[in-house]
């Protein structure tokens, strides 16, 4: 039976016809859009002796390869195979099925994938090769793959490749792999439209083609963020059936020069002397970053500096208002329209609006600036649990210099469900765009060393026990380290897409809703 529900079509495996039987016992709802595929069946003769089909000498059959949701966002493939002795109308259902998945316009059918073989402990391509390949090959998708040999091969192999053959791109890999396909799809993009992205102010084309990624690496909190899991088969399904997410990504940008592209994380102080620290110890493998972290902790260095933003007003919500980003986001849906008027009146050049800057000095632990709530295991809700996927904000989090114990306070509401923002110490902000100036830089002005001599003696008297001069922290750019600490950022709504669809609610309330919705016979 085929039903409708909510503009919807769905398959009921409980029975399609009274001549059409299912060999296994099923009663669900499957929608059109998540079925993977449909294909003859052939019988065996365990199969064929079944109840009263046992005397039959010809059986005909088909099955309907579909996504199975299970917990914590996870997502897998199961079947059900359907009987008859009617050939024609076992044919009929089968070509029935083939047309309705045929008019899922959005689902991918050729994809360039880029696989990192040092990436999930060397397991990467393994992975790709057992658990997703089948799927691609199932769903009947086209692959190119390419397994990359050195740093900036798929960035550079971007540049080079006929990409508007494809449907997606696939990066098998951490969120490093993720960051090198991105900035490679996104400066092919600007390329090819003549765009110069060493203009901070430059209005960026957006990128048709969707992006996606398998876990492999560290925290992948992209994957946590999009998806609610890192899971290669999920991430496998949400691409055969076509889903696309919306991402806003953010341009960092030093003295007019480009410098990468944020999607997750921006951070300095805390999270970027993490990275210097971890980038040294790479042979300690995953442990660098507890170690790193740890020390870094017990340092406890502030930096001092200025901050410039431009609050994000036409953004509907606020970084406490509690609302997470989820499937369907009303928040992400409103600021697609406001994006699909603005290029409508005014094609790719928006006016900048002559709207206020806001500044801040002081001294700070932590800046941090995420696109996204940057969740993964160690942290359910992220650093902002409020931020939005596609609303063209960026949440900037300040963390001023507080004691040791204030900031371990703080750092521990990121594992349980309190209100991480809810100190004296600590100002978050729904931002467009930002500056940062580090002390040291608005002193370059003065003699090189007279700044040194001032700021070792002003460090060691706030920090006698480890008697240090470091003034200047390094950004930690979703993951990799950026010199310059004075930096110019601009957030760019929604320049992306992803093969996901953005975190679902539970599986339960899922099925709640389906329930009161009026059925169709069609």
């Amino acid at each position: 039976m085929t039903v409708k529900k909510s503009g919807k079509l769905f398959i009921h495996f409980t029975f399609l016809t009274t001549s059409i039987v299912p060999l296994q016992n099923r009663n669900c709802f499957v929608p059109i859009s998540e079925i993977i595929a449909v294909e003859e069946t052939e019988f065996n003769k365990k199969q064929r002796n079944i109840g009263r089909w046992q005397k039959m000498a010809k059986l005909h059959a088909f099955t309907v390869h579909y996504v199975k949701k299970a917990r914590n966002h996870r997502w897998r493939c199961r079947d059900a195979t359907f009987w008859c002795v009617d050939e024609h109308l076992c044919n009929q259902w089968t070509q029935a099925l083939k047309e309705l998945l045929e008019m899922q316009k959005s689902r991918p059918k050729q994809l360039l994938v880029y696989i990192n073989p040092y990436g999930g402990k060397r397991q990467g391509k393994r992975i790709y090769e057992q658990k997703v390949a089948p799927l691609f090959s199932l769903a009947s998708i086209s692959t190119d793959v390419v397994v990359t040999e050195h740093a900036n091969h798929a960035k550079d192999n971007l540049f080079e490749v006929n990409i508007y053959k494809y449907d997606g791109v696939v990066c098998v890999g951490g969120d490093g792999m993720f960051s090198e396909v991105m900035h490679g799809l996104i400066g092919r993009m600007q390329k090819d439209s003549g765009i110069d992205q060493n203009n901070p102010k430059a209005s960026l084309v957006q990128c048709n083609i969707c992006l996606v990624f398998y876990f492999s690496g560290s925290t992948d909190c992209i994957c946590y963020s999009t998806v609610g899991i890192s899971d290669p088969v999920t991430s496998a399904l949400h691409i055969i059936v076509g889903d696309c997410q919306p991402l806003d990504v953010s341009s960092v940008h030093h003295n007019n020069t480009f410098l990468k592209y944020s999607v997750s994380l921006l951070g300095y102080g805390f999270y970027g002397d993490i990275l210097k620290d971890s980038e040294k110890k790479r042979w300690m493998g995953p442990m660098r970053y507890d170690y790193s972290g740890f020390k870094t902790f017990l340092s406890h260095h502030y930096y001092e500096g200025t901050i410039a933003y431009q609050p994000a007003k036409q953004t509907h919500g606020s970084p406490r208002d509690k609302e997470s980003c989820r499937m369907g986001c009303y928040i992400c849906k409103q600021s697609e329209k406001q994006l699909a008027e603005q290029n409508k009146e005014h094609g790719l050049k928006h006016e900048e609006g002559e709207e206020e800057w806001k500044v801040i000095k002081g001294k700070f632990l932590a800046i941090n600036a995420v696109n996204m709530s940057c969740a993964c295991p160690r942290s359910p809700k992220g650093l902002s649990p409020a931020a939005h996927l596609a609303d063209g904000s960026a949440d900037l989090i300040l963390v001023r210099k507080c004691s040791r114990f204030n900031f371990l306070r703080y750092l521990v509401r990121h594992t349980n469900q309190d209100d991480q923002f809810d100190f004296p110490f600590v100002d978050v902000y729904r931002v467009k765009c930002f500056q940062f100036t580090s002390k040291l830089s608005e002193d370059n002005e003065s003699n090189v060393m007279d700044i040194g001599k001032k700021r070792f003696g002003q460090f060691c008297r706030d920090h006698p026990a480890c008697c240090c001069n470091i003034v200047n922290s390094t950004w930690n750019c979703d993951g990799e380290t950026l010199d310059s600490s004075a930096i110019e950022v601009r957030v760019h709504c929604q320049l992306m897409k992803l093969f996901a669809r953005g975190i679902e609610e539970d599986c339960k309330d899922e099925a709640a809703h389906s329930q009161s919705s009026i059925e169709q016979l069609l």
